[in-house]
């Protein structure tokens, strides 16, 4: 037998030791969120995310997908950089007034959190088996059909906004979830109600309105599937409004008012990486494949090859050049023309659509 309330006390402590902020556990009756996921899927706005759908009720039932599951326990990882300025929303807002430099979001400036997460949900496994003995359990971390942010809200690790991601009244939505199916039960942790009121900031921010409703993104018009996920071209009616996003998008967090209670990671890991931020988009449309091989190294940029990153980097001087003038706008033109010969009919395409965007 389980001591649960013994267990929950341990596991809060060893979490906080792996640098977890926060540590809860849901049952794993989804079936309240199971039409609205089916209707997301029907209606098309997961686009081209076969995954979501192929796992047929899988991803709803963890039941079903890990047999014997009973519980799930559910984490949070901070993952703002160490040295965030107090007015990190501020200095974010500011890099997309400034058309010439690129910008990747937050979360993908560091070490892919995928590895960072999955290596201390394991080390978090081992701590309970150590003082229960062994047990049947998996641990995800976006990796998996899992619907994290339903297991997230009904454990109370925050309530789903209206842009979609989980919030937090203490931590905003500036962290990572993840997940360990266990086969034993466990008292579940109370959710929290809903703040986010009247605000529609996230909505009215988004550049290209991919939220379409309270709490639904149409994936097919969000600027981190179209630069991340999105395998082909970008939409000829979405590049304009992609602004210079190179790697995904965190408008609507950015613009969040709970996002000023968004606390620092104790993790390394997620600290910026030089050449990452800041930079002239010219100079990443110059990178060769073997630059963007070593500066994305073990960072989650690599889900992107080098291709989709000049495409992406592609679009963007395209907008660049639409506000520029004289020498910047020489500048930006030449270094389109220098990949008009690259082998990539996509990365080819992208450029001459570039090059035609005028002010």
């Amino acid at each position: 037998m389980v001591d649960g309330d013994t267990l929950m006390l341990q596991m809060s402590g060893w979490a906080r030791e792996l640098g977890f902020s926060q540590i809860g556990v849901s049952g794993v009756d989804l079936s309240a969120v199971e039409p609205d996921f089916l209707d997301w899927l029907a209606k098309g706005y997961h686009g081209d995310l076969d995954y979501m759908h192929k796992h047929g009720t899988k991803r709803m039932r963890p039941a079903e997908l890990i047999a014997g599951t009973l519980s799930v326990i559910t984490v949070r990882m901070n993952y703002l950089p160490r040295d965030v300025p107090d007015d990190w929303q501020a200095q974010e807002l500011a890099r997309l007034t400034r058309p010439g430099e690129g910008v990747v979001s937050l979360y993908a400036r560091g070490r892919d959190y995928h590895k960072v997460l999955r290596g201390r949900l394991q080390k978090l496994c081992d701590r309970i088996a150590e003082a229960i003995g062994p047990f049947g359990h998996r641990a995800f971390c976006d990796s998996a059909p899992v619907l994290e942010k339903a297991l997230a809200a009904r454990s109370g690790q925050g309530w789903q906004g209206k842009h979609s991601l989980i919030l937090s009244r203490d931590a905003g939505s500036a962290f990572f979830l993840g997940e360990i199916y266990v086969d034993f039960a466990l008292e579940e942790t109370a959710p929290v109600t809903d703040h986010c009121g009247t605000c529609t900031a996230c909505i009215d921010v988004c550049p290209t309105q991919a939220i379409v409703a309270t709490g639904v993104v149409d994936a097919r018009r969000c600027i981190s599937y179209l630069t991340i996920e999105n395998k082909g071209a970008i939409a000829e009616d979405l590049r304009a409004q992609m602004g210079n996003h190179v790697y995904g998008c965190d408008d609507c967090q950015t613009i969040c008012p709970w996002n000023k209670y968004a606390q620092e990671s104790e993790v390394a890991d997620f600290d910026e990486r030089a050449g990452l931020v800041g930079q002239p988009l010219v100079d990443l449309l110059a990178w060769d494949e073997a630059t963007f091989l070593k500066r994305t190294e073990g960072g989650p940029i690599r889900r992107i090859n080098h291709e989709r990153w000049l495409r992406n980097v592609a679009v963007a001087l395209g907008n660049a050049l639409r506000v520029a003038s004289g020498d910047e706008a020489e500048a930006i033109r030449a270094a389109l023309r220098a990949r008009l010969a690259h082998p990539s009919a996509l990365v080819r395409e992208h450029v001459v659509w570039a090059l035609m965007q005028t002010p």
